[in-house]
């Protein structure tokens, strides 16, 4: 375990040193914040509540998500480079879980995302609107929990489409579609609730959910005892198939390597 918790502390302060880049995103975050606000506030002038959803919930929805996605990434790790480049091979040779390293040190990053471009565009947000900011303390503890389940979500969905550079040894074209598609139906351009009924079923049972919708609800409070927990239960299912399916698929990708250099 000390040898993860340096990988994470390690990628704290890589990503740390990136300033001009951080400053950079977390204006376009705040930006895109209050665009989305004041287009689904357009859609509030003709009624009060959408998909569960009213006024007050839609703006804070559009700025926890704004800060949040960020955290949560898209597409592909960086792993996918390694494995285009051969790299890996060392990557495979050292006595670590490759899993659990990437695991680790996506973690790092997450944690140096959550202090600014988590937090800040949220803050600024809650200088313009009435965001609904809660102050129970088991409402909160439940939202970092999903949140926390969440980025597991996401990195067992990224590992996946990485691993395909294995097969594919270009990672560009299955990074854009997963991202396209992460983005629509996690909620991050538009809730999940505003979707027609068979679509919105549709996103709920993929994990896409998981990822940013779920947590989001949980902090605006509306999911409460067996409700909260079935959702937990929801994503810890996603994060343990997600995760053993990337087991199963780097050991299949293993023995390809090992084919492809014999």
């Amino acid at each position: 375990m000390r040898l993860y918790w340096e990988v994470l502390r390690r990628g704290f302060r890589r990503y740390s040193t990136y300033r001009a880049a951080t400053l950079a995103g977390l204006f376009t975050n705040t930006v895109f914040g209050f665009l989305k606000a004041y287009i689904l506030l357009a859609v509030y002038e003709q009624r009060d509540v959408v998909g569960g959803f009213d006024a007050t919930d839609a703006v804070t929805f559009s700025f926890v998500t704004q800060g949040f996605f960020v955290m949560l990434g898209a597409g592909h790790l960086e792993l996918a480079d390694r494995i285009q480049s051969g790299d890996v091979v060392t990557d495979l040779y050292r006595p670590v879980d490759l899993q659990a390293w990437w695991l680790a040190q996506d973690l790092g990053r997450i944690a140096f995302q959550v202090a600014l471009r988590g937090c800040v565009p949220f803050l600024v947000g809650s200088l313009v609107f009435d965001l609904d900011i809660t102050s129970d303390p088991a409402l909160i503890a439940a939202f970092a929990l999903s949140a926390l389940l969440g980025i597991v979500v996401s990195f067992g969905h990224r590992f996946l489409v990485t691993l395909t550079t294995f097969w594919l040894l270009d990672y560009r074209g299955t990074s854009q579609v997963a991202t396209v598609v992460t983005m629509f139906f996690s909620g991050m351009i538009l809730p999940i609730g505003f979707f027609p009924d068979w679509l919105e079923a549709l996103a709920r049972a993929l994990p896409y959910a998981a990822m940013l919708q779920l947590p989001v609800e949980v902090l605006l409070g509306k999911h409460t005892g067996s409700d909260l927990l079935a959702l937990l239960g929801v994503q810890v299912l996603w994060a343990v198939l997600l995760l053993a399916g990337g087991r199963v698929l780097l050991s299949a990708a293993s023995r390809k390597l090992v084919i492809q250099g014999g």
